[in-house]
């Protein structure tokens, strides 16, 4: 695995963590947040093990649909969860009335969690992806 790639994993990793302690702590929006940028990461990995990269979110979504959902390189369900988590960020960072609910801050959690799993085996199994 390329460094970059690497440490976009780690930056990953690091936020779902953050993510998790923001749910104990009842920070549940700030939680969804953390558990979106998670995804994005791991998305931006794995796109980066192509050698592409993207400065938007918009870019980074639609791309790894391209690339890994739409091809079948990676279950089709983990864009759908990039796409989810991103609509649910935007409601726990800019909504004052609504809110992301617990359950679904919990979802989130484990969506970021098995996404990172399932992009490292990617990048580990997959010698053109940075190996």
């Amino acid at each position: 695995m390329n460094p970059e790639v690497k440490a976009l994993i780690e930056k990953a990793k690091r936020s779902r963590k953050a993510a998790e302690n923001l749910f104990k702590d009842g920070d549940v929006d700030f939680s969804a947040s953390r558990a979106y940028y998670s995804m994005f990461y791991t998305a931006s990995a794995l796109l980066l093990s192509r050698g592409l990269s993207f400065s938007s979110h918009s870019g980074v979504i639609a791309n790894f649909g391209k690339e890994f959902a739409k091809t079948g390189a990676i279950n089709p369900k983990y864009h759908n969860y990039l796409i989810d988590a991103q609509d649910r960020r935007n409601i726990g960072d800019y909504e004052i009335v609504f809110t992301v609910t617990d359950e679904q801050a919990k979802e989130m959690l484990a969506w970021a969690a098995e996404f990172i799993a399932v992009a490292e085996e990617y990048i580990n199994n997959h010698p053109q992806s940075g190996n």
